[in-house]
C-alpha cells in the first residue's frame, strides 16, 4: 500500500533528549558553570523548559534559528549567580560559544531510540523508500546521522532549512513531495510529535503513524491510521 515513508528523526529514531542530557552535563562541566549554579538540576530544568518553548515557536515560524540558538542558553544562564550573589549576565558571544560546544557534544552522540536500527534495517529490506523529514539544523543533523550510523539507510534527507519552512507547514511537505517524487496516496508519515509530524502530515492528506512515547500521559486528539508505543510495533504493521 505504501511505497514511501517520511520518517521524523529526533526522538523518533535518534534519542535526541537522552543524548542531549548527557551533552548538557558535559557542557556544564566544560564551562565550570557550577560557579553560577551549585544545583545542576536547576539549570537542567530551566534549559529544557526554555528549549521546548523555543522549538515550539520555531516550528510555528514565530522565531528564526539564530534567535533560538541564542535564547535557549541565554535565558537559563541568566538565572545563575556568582559567589557574591551577583546575577550572571552572559553576553551573546558567550551564549553562542556555549551553544557551539553543546551542539558539538550532541552531534557526536550515537544513541538511538530502542528498536530504531532494527526498524530501519527491516524497512530497507522490505523495499520501502525511506525519507528523513526533520526540522533540525542542517550541519547538526548530518553529524548526528553519521554518529548513529543511519545516514546510508535513507534515500534522501529532507530538512526544514532546505524546504524554507518547518513542519507542520504544508510548504515543508510540498517540498518533500517535490524532492522525493512521493505522493499522498503512496506515502506514510512516521513521527513522535503530534503537532509537527502528525498534524502537519494530516494537513496535506498524508496517512500517519504516531509514535506515542508517553501513552500514559498523552492521548492523540485526532484519529490516526496507526499508533505505536515502541518502534518494534511498527515492524508488525509495515
Amino acid at each position: 500500500m505504501y511505497k514511501n515513508l517520511f520518517i521524523d528523526f529526533d526522538d523518533t529514531l535518534y534519542d535526541t533528549k537522552g543524548n542531549a542530557n548527557i551533552s548538557l552535563k558535559e557542557m556544564f562541566e566544560y564551562f565550570h558553570l557550577d560557579q553560577y549554579f551549585p544545583d545542576y538540576n536547576k539549570f537542567h530544568q530551566s534549559y529544557w523548559k526554555t528549549n521546548v518553548e523555543l522549538w515550539d515557536q520555531y516550528a510555528k515560524g514565530e522565531i528564526d534559528r539564530d534567535y533560538l540558538i541564542l535564547e535557549r542558553f541565554r535565558r537559563p544562564l541568566s538565572e545563575g549567580v556568582d559567589s557574591n550573589g551577583k546575577p550572571f549576565n552572559p553576553t551573546p558571544e558567550y551564549c553562542l560559544k556555549v551553544s557551539d560546544v553543546f551542539l558539538e557534544f550532541c552531534s557526536n552522540k550515537p544513541g538511538l531510540v530502542d528498536g530504531a536500527r532494527e526498524l530501519m534495517d527491516y524497512l530497507k529490506q522490505k523495499g520501502y523508500k525511506l525519507f528523513m523529514c526533520s526540522n533540525g539544523f542542517h550541519e547538526v543533523q548530518y553529524k548526528k546521522l553519521k554518529s548513529c550510523g543511519l545516514l546510508d539507510l535513507f534515500d534522501k534527507i529532507i530538512l526544514s532549512e532546505d524546504a524554507g519552512a518547518n513542519k507542520p507547514s504544508p510548504v515543508f511537505f510540498e517540498y518533500a513531495f517535490k524532492e522525493t517524487g512521493a505522493t499522498v496516496s503512496d506515502t506514510l508519515m512516521i513521527g513522535d510529535n503530534f503537532s509537527t509530524d502528525i498534524l502537519g502530515a494530516k494537513s496535506v492528506g498524508l496517512a500517519t503513524m504516531f509514535f506515542n512515547r508517553k501513552p500514559d500521559t498523552f492521548t492523540a486528539p485526532e484519529p490516526v491510521e496507526f499508533e505505536i508505543h515502541s518502534l518494534k510495533e511498527a515492524i508488525g504493521l509495515l
